[in-house]
């Protein structure tokens, strides 16, 4: 763990899998990530109909900010996953944690998950979108 960022999990809660319930900033500066969806830097839309490849590629444009601020993916404290279809999503979790685990490793920031009926994105082809925080030493 990072020595500017501590998670917090509190004894009357069960014992988080795959999250944690938040995150302490101690100091540096916060970085907040606009929703990220399966676009390349052609703003090509990948792996249509592929919801595991669309992950990958939205870590991968998630890393791209991060880094570009300095940071690294172990730095993000919180992040909202917005998907089409959550029984897809809950389908397909054992492949979308292997991606996970390419990205972030063992770090598990605050998560959330939302069903939602539309994305911005969604005509194109975008079946996830994923916004977050970040909080950089």
């Amino acid at each position: 763990m990072k020595e500017h960022i501590s998670a917090v999990l509190p004894h009357t809660l069960p014992k988080p899998a795959g999250f944690s319930y938040g995150f302490e900033v101690k100091h540096g500066r916060l970085l907040f990530i606009a929703g990220q969806v399966a676009r390349d830097q052609n703003n090509a839309v990948v792996g249509k109909g592929d919801l595991v490849a669309q992950f990958r590629q939205v870590c991968r444009n998630i890393q791209a900010v991060v880094s570009a601020a300095g940071g690294d993916m172990t730095d993000v404290v919180k992040l909202t996953i917005y998907v089409l279809d959550v029984a897809d999503y809950k389908a397909r979790l054992r492949e979308i944690g292997g991606v996970y685990r390419d990205y972030f490793g063992k770090h598990f920031p605050a998560m959330t998950l939302v069903g939602a009926r539309d994305l911005f994105d969604a005509a194109d082809g975008c079946l996830i979108e994923i916004e977050g925080v970040a909080a950089l030493a």
